[in-house]
């Protein structure tokens, strides 16, 4: 027992790294594809970029742990349920509590791991990350702005200058701001000098106009020495809820009473997304004899089946909470405890047979 019990753990955990990397990939993927415009546009190294990559995984992996375990499950069965393994193990009378154990095992792991990842090293990925997109903002932004091109490595803000006699030297600068809805400003200035802070970017400017337009008013204001601040499109006044740990989401949510429910719902689905590698324990195995022998091809579908229903249930449950018309617990745990009542009574269905 314990020989077959290590044989199929062995191909569990191959299945299950290779899931990781596929889904990682793929996931990863769509977030660089929003960040290589910025990164881009200021000459982002390769060091810079891996460093992003890295940063990136915590965030990633909370929600490929659950889906890599279950695909890697219903593969692993899926294959012994083919080659009639799965059969022969039960018609010599193996329970299927005991063919199922190798999944406990993998399931306590998978969740103390993603329970490390979105307790801890989920948020703390996501504050390097803030503050290295930051760093390679403030410090190459400089080397972005070119002459005669336009620079909108910032957000609603299009920088042009004619010359560059230095690296932190300006001739000729045009700046549009549109950072304020209400308010639209043209800065047009004879030269100036691009002063680095540690979370922004100052200019310097020197003989120019502004020109503020608002919804009925036009205003112009001329200067002899003008101090314009830009501060980077990463938002350093407030942490995003994804950069808070679960202690300090209800701390948030006791001090700030009107986001009192986003933060119990970021809460609640730090604790859940975890708690679905333990489901999946009863899920995994029963699933994959339900469904037959449907292959490899059918495992990965079947899979992606179950977890595309369990977040658009999930969703559903939260935006249900944060309309006000389900109590914020009963929208945070809905999807949790539905696919949890399905995963027990199929495998106690499997397991009378």
């Amino acid at each position: 027992m314990y020989i077959l019990h290590r044989f199929i753990l062995r191909e569990l955990l191959t299945s299950f790294l290779l899931s990781v990397v596929f889904l990682n990939f793929t996931l990863m993927m769509e977030k660089l594809l929003r960040l290589s415009r910025l990164l881009s546009s200021v000459g982002a190294s390769p060091l810079d970029v891996g460093q992003v990559i890295l940063y990136l995984q915590p965030q990633l992996l909370i929600l490929t742990i659950p889906m890599a375990m279950l695909l890697s499950v219903l593969l692993t069965y899926f294959r012994l349920t083919a080659d009639n393994e799965l059969v022969i193990m039960r018609n010599i009378g193996m329970p299927f509590r005991l063919i199922s154990r190798p999944v406990m095992y993998l399931g306590i792991g998978c969740f103390a791991t993603s329970l490390a990842m979105s307790f801890y090293l989920g948020p703390t990925g996501s504050v390097m990350l803030r503050e290295k997109i930051t760093n390679i903002l403030v410090t190459r932004a400089p080397l972005a702005i070119e002459e005669g091109i336009f620079n909108t490595s910032f957000k609603d803000m299009v920088i042009l200058v004619k010359e560059k006699p230095a690296p932190n030297l300006l001739s000729g600068i045009f700046i549009v701001d549109e950072r304020k809805k209400d308010e639209s400003k043209i800065i047009v200035a004879r030269e100036g000098q691009i002063l680095s802070e540690t979370d922004a970017l100052s200019f310097a400017l020197r003989g120019g106009h502004v020109y503020m337009t608002g919804k009925n008013s036009l205003t112009e204001i001329t200067f002899g020495s003008y101090y314009f601040r830009l501060t980077p499109v990463i938002d350093q006044s407030n942490k995003k809820s994804s950069e808070l740990t679960p202690f300090e989401l209800i701390s948030e949510s006791r001090s700030t009473p009107e986001k009192k429910i986003p933060y119990l719902l970021e809460f609640y689905r730090r604790l859940s997304m975890p708690g679905v590698c333990l489901i999946i324990i009863f899920l995994g195995p029963s699933l994959a004899l339900i469904a037959g022998k449907t292959g490899r091809l059918g495992g990965l579908t079947i899979g992606l089946m179950v977890f595309a229903a369990y977040y658009s249930v999930m969703i559903y449950g939260e935006n249900l909470a944060r309309s006000g018309v389900l109590p914020h617990f009963v929208g945070a745990w809905l999807s949790f405890a539905m696919l949890g009542a399905f995963s027990i009574y199929a495998f106690e269905r499997v397991n009378k047979k």
